[in-house]
């Protein structure tokens, strides 16, 4: 009996949905930061002192405050900042892994990094050169009896033609790649940095909060030192 009543003594009921909760699932409401509890006050009169509201509720209420200030300093919302404002209610993180975002491309994608990587190297430059001077020596310097490709080496040229057709568009498909790949850790880093600015914020409005009442607790327990001084004071005369 006794632990039942210990157990109903922690429990208090959440001023949005009315469910009673455990006391640690909750937060107060001089626990809040004045511009959630204006939005909380906006949806329920009755939030005040000694009011509380569940966790769950309150994060909506942060996303809410969250979209608020993005809308107020940066217009219309985009998708990045409705996906940050999400974070706030769905406690999930913004950012992610570079390298599962590599790993989700495509196989002809991931060949084209290689193909671009290996044509822009120097064993690709060193190699080729290689190549083509044997290919000019075999069939100018009379070691063949027959040069499968005489001066001057139009099937050498057609060989370089058809190289150069073909690795210029991977060239291009790995640098359309390599932009979206920039273009995805921008938009990574952007949402990690907005939502670390909107954290601080709102990390200053809740110190800012509590120095406030913190002040305001300080000048009533003087003001009741004063009062009990001065009723001394006339005890005394």
């Amino acid at each position: 009996m006794e632990k039942l009543i210990r157990e109903r003594t922690h429990r208090e009921r959440c001023v949005i949905c009315g469910r009673e909760h455990a006391r640690k699932d909750l937060v107060s409401w001089d626990q809040m930061r004045p511009g959630v509890s204006a939005l909380i006050a906006k949806e329920t009169p009755d939030w005040g002192p000694g009011k509380f509201i569940c966790r769950s509720d309150l994060a909506r209420f942060r996303r809410a405050y969250v979209e608020e200030l993005l809308a107020e300093e940066r217009g219309e919302l985009g998708q990045l900042e409705r996906q940050v404002a999400e974070s706030f209610e769905t406690g999930g993180l913004v950012s992610q892994n570079p390298v599962e975002m590599d790993e989700a491309d495509t196989l002809g994608a991931r060949m084209a990094d290689r193909v671009a990587s290996f044509g822009g190297s120097w064993t690709f430059i060193l190699g080729f050169s290689v190549t083509l001077i044997a290919w000019m020596a075999l069939n100018v310097s009379g070691l063949l009896a027959h040069p499968f490709d005489p001066y001057p080496f139009i099937l050498l040229n057609l060989v370089l033609s058809s190289l150069a057709a073909v690795q210029a568009p991977i060239i291009m498909m790995s640098q359309k790649r390599q932009e979206e790949k920039d273009r995805r850790r921008a938009e990574n880093d952007y949402r990690v940095n907005l939502k670390a600015e909107l954290e601080i914020r709102q990390l200053h409005e809740k110190i800012d909060h509590q120095i406030a009442r913190q002040w305001e607790r300080l000048a009533e327990l003087q003001q009741i030192q004063i009062d009990l001084l001065e009723h001394r004071g006339e005890g005394r005369g």
